[in-house]
């Protein structure tokens, strides 16, 4: 079957995980608190933190990232006998979200392969584990609203991949059928997995060097369709077929 749409992942598919987004948030925190600690000792309790708090999340099928990431805040804290009030871990929120918002890096091949796909009548999406105060920004920002004929969040499907209610919540938007849509993403745990979950073909894109971040608690359960190492190799895949 001829694909008629493209979902896409967000960070590590049309962004780059090889950029550094910084750790303001953290050390606002420390500072914040006079947490008085070798900078790696704090990068190995936020670490530590981070696997414990991503393990007990990534059993649920639905969850705020700014929730995760406050929660492992404050178990990070805890290891230190300290605390964070509301309002510090708002601020901590805040800095995070500019960091991403502000320093995520977008593929160089990005806006050409969005462009090149709708120029033939290819149905474009994103469909992103994300909060909407951080997908919002990156599309209208970065100008992908020009090319995208939607953009699907986990807080918006009420749903995080790889749960099959976020993949048929932007399916219904689309009005297409499963094998009509190709997924593309980085991660075997969420963006493969669920897509072959539900009869989804998937394209996983490889960047050499770039590691996808840990997912604790899941497993990888299927291998992709296709495997592409740049975004542009999407316009001889999917136009290629539809053609």
């Amino acid at each position: 079957m001829a694909f008629k749409g493209v979902f896409f992942d967000l960070g590590g598919t049309l962004f780059s995980y090889s950029g550094r987004l910084g750790s303001a948030g953290i050390a606002h925190v420390v500072r914040t608190l006079r947490l008085d600690a070798a900078p790696e000792a704090i990068g190995a309790a936020w670490g530590v933190a981070a696997a414990e708090v991503g393990e007990r999340y990534g059993k649920d099928n639905y969850f705020l990232h700014k929730d995760l990431f406050q929660d492992t805040l404050r178990l990070f804290l805890d290891g230190f006998g300290l605390q964070a009030s509301p309002q510090l871990a708002e601020e901590f929120h805040q800095l995070q979200l500019e960091a991403v918002v502000t320093n995520l890096p977008i593929r160089a091949d990005c806006h050409s392969t969005l462009a090149g796909l709708r120029a033939k009548g290819i149905y474009v999406s994103i469909v992103s584990n994300i909060d909407d105060d951080y997908l919002d920004p990156l599309v209208t920002n970065h100008g992908l609203d020009k090319w995208l004929d939607d953009w699907t969040s986990s807080e918006e499907a009420q749903s995080c991949k790889p749960h099959a209610g976020i993949y048929h919540h932007a399916l219904s938007k689309s009005g297409l059928k499963l094998q009509e849509v190709l997924f593309v993403g980085d991660s075997l745990h969420h963006d493969v997995a669920g897509a072959a979950a539900i009869g989804m073909p998937s394209a996983r894109i490889v960047e050499p060097g770039v590691k996808t971040p840990l997912t604790h608690g899941l497993e990888v359960t299927a291998e992709p369709d296709y495997e592409i190492a740049e975004l542009t190799d999407l316009l001889d895949l999917v136009l290629g077929v539809h053609d």
